[in-house]
């Protein structure tokens, strides 16, 4: 920020000025007396070395001169002549140095009587001017007290005024106060009522939007069920369907064990002949192949009663069926080597078989046990 320009008064300002081209005016002539009086030196030093360039010459002249009467040559004539000339012209010099110092001599005198007569007025002008100070100040000292009556009658009016004025000021602060309030009070009932508004659009979207859930809800709902619904009659149709697979594959194993029987008793009825060494030796085999039936049937009977449990879980059944197949195939194996084992080897008692778990084996076991009769015995 710019310093403030300080208001100087002109009649200072002119004051200091004129105080100021006084202390010049007075170095000024100071320095003018010293350069005169040095001229002055200067050219009474210059007098006195050409008055002594002028002896010099004068002495060369007569030196010249009585060498020239003595013996009365050119040369000698020539040189006298000279000399006498330059000794002429000394003159000349010394004369002008002469005039010079005189000239600076008067100049110095011109400078020092100019000096005096300034300080002479200086001093009269000094005492003018003391005395001019003397009354202006008596001047304004009058002034300056009249001035302060002035100034008390302008306080006292600008008082009376500046009072007037606040209390106009108050008056308008007061009207503006009051019309800033009611706009503010109108502006809070506006912000109340879009606030309500808002308030009121939000809950109804809200609504809106929950009205929306719930029925996306339901429609979802209603989608599970159905899709429940579904898998729970597919879950049943497949039930059934190994249901009837099972007993179906059943029905085909018993008969299946029923035609092996038969085969089995023509076979024997061809061998009855045979020596009853074969007789005793195959005797033992059918007591075993008797208890291997024994303990079947009671099997046959417990897979019949299950496919009603395998009804409540058919998914999970399926990798115990095809590892309980797995068994059954190789059991039923085991019974048909069994005849043949028998009849070539020692009479030896064959291990009762294992109980199965899954109706598989059930359907794969013979639906009769195998009479003795076919090896011939009754």
């Amino acid at each position: 920020m710019a310093a403030r320009k300080k208001v100087v008064d002109p009649i200072v300002d002119l004051e200091s000025q004129i105080a100021k081209l006084k202390s010049e005016l007075e170095k000024a002539r100071t320095k003018q007396v010293a350069d005169a009086k040095k001229a002055v030196a200067v050219a009474v030093k210059a007098v006195a070395a050409d008055k002594k360039k002028l002896t010099t010459l004068t002495g060369k002249a007569t030196t010249a001169k009585k060498a020239a009467a003595a013996k009365k040559t050119a040369a000698n004539v020539t040189k006298a002549s000279k000399a006498a000339a330059d000794a002429n012209a000394q003159k000349k010099v010394v004369a002008a140095s002469l005039t010079a110092v005189k000239q600076a001599q008067a100049a110095l005198k011109s400078i020092a009587e100019a000096n005096k007569t300034a300080s002479t007025i200086a001093k009269a002008s000094a005492k003018a001017e003391a005395e001019m100070k003397k009354a202006a100040a008596k001047a304004a000292r009058i002034a300056a007290q009249k001035q302060k009556v002035a100034d008390k009658k302008a306080a006292v009016k600008a008082k009376a005024k500046a009072k007037a004025d606040a209390v106009k000021a108050k008056a308008a602060a007061r009207k503006a106060a009051a019309a800033a309030k009611a706009k503010a009070k109108a502006a809070a009932a506006k912000a109340k009522a879009a606030e309500k508004k808002a308030a009121a659009k939000a809950k109804a979207k809200a609504k809106a939007a929950a009205a929306k859930a719930k029925a996306a809800e339901k429609k979802a709902a209603a989608k599970a069920k159905a899709k429940a619904k579904a898998a729970a009659a597919k879950a049943k149709a497949a039930e059934k369907k190994a249901a009837a697979k099972a007993k179906a594959k059943a029905k085909a194993a018993a008969v299946k064990a029923k035609a092996a029987a038969k085969k089995a008793a023509a076979k024997a009825k061809v061998r009855k002949a045979p020596a009853r060494k074969t007789a005793a030796a195959a005797k033992p085999a059918a007591k075993t192949t008797t208890k291997k039936a024994a303990v079947k049937k009671p099997v046959a009977k417990k897979a019949a009663a299950k496919p009603k449990a395998a009804k409540a879980a058919p998914k999970k059944a399926a990798p115990k069926k095809a590892a309980a197949a797995k068994k059954t195939s190789a059991k039923k194996a085991s019974v048909k080597k069994a005849p043949a084992k028998a009849k070539a080897a020692a009479p030896k008692k064959a291990p009762a078989p294992k109980p199965a778990a899954t109706p598989e084996v059930a359907a794969t076991a013979p639906a009769a046990p195998l009479s003795p009769s076919l090896f011939g015995e009754e």
